[in-house]
C-alpha cells in the first residue's frame, strides 16, 4: 500500500512538473515552484527525484511512455515501428493534450544548447524515432517510396513534419489542423493513385 501511494505521489508530481515547464519552461522552472504546486517541501521532493535533472528524464521518460502505448509497444509493430496508420491517431491525440506537447516543445527546443540536461535525451530519442519511421516506411513501402525517396531518407522529415507543425499549432491553434495537415503530408508520401 505504502508503494502504491510513493507511485501516485510520483505521478502527481510528474503532472505538476509538466504544467510547471509548459507555463515557465526548464529554466524557468524550480523545484520549488514544483514541490508547492504538490503541497511538499522541496526537501520532500528531493526524496522522490533527487536532482531537477532526475525530475525532467522522468517527465520525459513518461511522455515516451504514454506515446508508444506505455511503453509495450501498443501502438507499434513487432519491431518496435509505428505502423503507418496510427501515426496519424498519435497526432491527433497530441491535439487533445496541449500541456504535454507545450512541455515536450519547450524542452525540445532549450535542448539544443550544449549544456542542457535534456540534449543527450532527445539526441538519442531522435535516432530510435528516425529508424522507428524507416523501418514504418520500409515495411510500408520496401526499400523505394512512391517519390523515389528511401524509407532513411523521408523518415528525416516525416519526423520532422510531425514536429514543426506541433510548434505551429502550438503558436496558432485556430489556423493551423495538426490532424489535418499531417494527413496532407502522408497523402504526399503514398503518392498518387494510393487510396490507403
Amino acid at each position: 500500500m505504502a508503494r502504491a501511494r510513493s507511485e501516485e505521489r510520483r505521478a502527481e508530481i510528474l503532472r505538476a512538473t509538466l504544467e510547471v515547464i509548459a507555463e515557465r519552461g526548464y529554466r524557468g522552472a524550480t523545484l520549488g515552484a514544483v514541490a508547492e504546486r504538490v503541497g511538499l517541501t522541496q526537501q520532500g521532493l528531493l526524496h522522490y527525484f533527487p536532482t531537477k535533472e532526475a525530475l525532467l528524464v522522468a517527465v520525459l521518460e513518461d511522455r515516451d511512455r504514454w506515446d508508444t502505448g506505455g511503453g509495450r509497444g501498443g501502438d507499434k509493430g513487432e519491431q518496435g515501428a509505428w505502423r503507418l496508420e496510427l501515426l496519424g491517431s498519435l497526432v491527433e491525440y497530441n491535439a487533445m493534450r496541449p500541456v504535454i506537447v507545450r512541455t515536450f516543445s519547450a524542452l525540445l527546443g532549450e535542448s539544443v544548447t550544449e549544456d542542457h540536461p535534456a540534449r543527450e535525451f532527445f539526441t538519442r530519442r531522435y535516432t530510435q524515432v528516425r529508424a522507428g519511421m524507416a523501418a514504418t516506411l520500409r515495411a510500408e513501402y520496401g526499400d523505394t517510396l512512391p517519390g523515389g525517396l528511401s524509407p532513411e531518407r523521408a523518415a528525416v522529415l516525416l519526423v520532422a513534419v510531425m514536429d514543426g507543425l506541433q510548434y505551429q499549432w502550438l503558436l496558432d491553434p485556430d489556423a493551423v489542423d495538426m490532424p489535418g495537415a499531417f494527413g496532407d503530408f502522408l497523402g504526399l508520401l503514398r503518392g498518387p493513385g494510393d487510396p490507403s
